[in-house]
């Protein structure tokens, strides 16, 4: 067989044709393996909290399984919303994270007009972890159990008021919904985040708070607040003698808090795992988990189709919450 080769213009434009080729495989050969610079998470409340805690504690680890640097960036505010808009119009490359949890992806689609989807702008990547939300009010209450706090709302109605971390949020929502089943009427002071709103209430200047366990234990511990009640189904292990909300005259009565880590909508599927892996292998070391149930939190690692699953149930189950017990939000 002859091999005759092309001459002429046909030539010319084969041999610009494999230059290009032979030129674009190099460049595609250098793009940098995911990751090769800072990752920044953004926290959508203020540093000390619960959610601040959990957020350097896991990150901190997943940096050293990734090889690179993951820097926190708190930015609280609109119940979490915020920081939220910020990551969903962030580049879908996986070197800008938000720390996403039940405010910003369970209670605020259900109660406030936002300017982000909580499913379709995201990627979820996965969890971090779970914690009971604990009705605490200060030292100084009358209030020794939830129904003799319930006793004086109701002989002080629209006096004693409670903080949240925010309008919307889960310490917010979760208020309104017993004040609803419990028939009282409390005044709502938002903060901007969990940590002011508690400061505030150990200070005395509100009544009651319905903070994570992870945020209000060690002022439990050290006798500076009262826990009347937690919202989980069962009794938390970290606080045995402290019923639940359910098993005191409201059955049915159940909220959790938790945390996870979201990416913008479109981050390719090969980042989204990479960094699933590394959360879920800082979830699975044993000092993580030990210092995560020092906080009366349990670690939930998931596969980030799990995680989607799990954030679709928990905008339907708080949408419909809002809608059975007409609760009505003040922004």
């Amino acid at each position: 067989m002859i091999f005759r080769f092309a001459t002429g213009g046909f030539a010319a434009a084969c041999a610009a044709t494999l230059s290009a080729v032979f030129l674009a495989a190099p460049q595609a050969q250098a793009q940098p393996a995911f990751p090769s610079k800072v990752i920044k998470v953004i926290v959508p409340v203020a540093p000390g909290g619960g959610a601040d805690m959990v957020a350097r504690m896991v990150t901190e680890r997943m940096s050293q399984s990734l090889g690179t640097t993951i820097i926190i960036d708190n930015k609280a505010g609109g119940s979490g919303s915020i920081a939220a808009m910020e990551v969903a119009r962030a580049a879908p490359d996986g070197y800008t994270l938000m720390q996403c949890f039940v405010a910003t992806h369970s209670t605020n689609p259900a109660v406030l007009k936002l300017k982000y989807d909580p499913i379709a702008d995201f990627a979820p990547v996965g969890m971090m972890a779970q914690t009971s939300n604990v009705l605490v009010v200060g030292e100084q209450s009358k209030a020794r159990t939830l129904q003799e706090f319930l006793s004086l709302a109701r002989a002080k109605p629209g006096v004693m008021n409670f903080s949240s971390a925010g309008s919307g949020s889960a310490t917010h929502l979760i208020m309104e919904y017993l004040e609803n089943q419990a028939r009282v009427d409390l005044v709502h002071v938002p903060y901007k985040g969990a940590s002011p709103a508690l400061q505030d209430l150990l200070g005395g200047q509100v009544d009651a708070m319905f903070p994570s366990l992870t945020t209000a234990l060690p002022y439990i511990k050290a006798g500076k607040l009262r826990a009347l009640a937690v919202a989980s189904f069962n009794r938390d292990p970290v606080l045995p003698d402290v019923p639940t909300v359910a098993e005191q005259g409201f059955p049915g009565f159940s909220a959790i808090q938790w945390w996870g880590l979201c990416a913008p909508a479109k981050t390719p599927e090969p980042v989204v795992a990479r960094l699933n892996k590394a959360l879920n292998e800082a979830l699975a070391l044993p000092d993580i988990k030990a210092r995560l149930h020092e906080m009366a939190a349990e670690p939930m690692p998931v596969t980030p189709a799990q995680f989607e699953s799990f954030l679709k149930a928990e905008v339907a189950k708080w949408t419909k919450l809002v809608s059975d017990t007409h609760l009505q939000i003040e922004q």
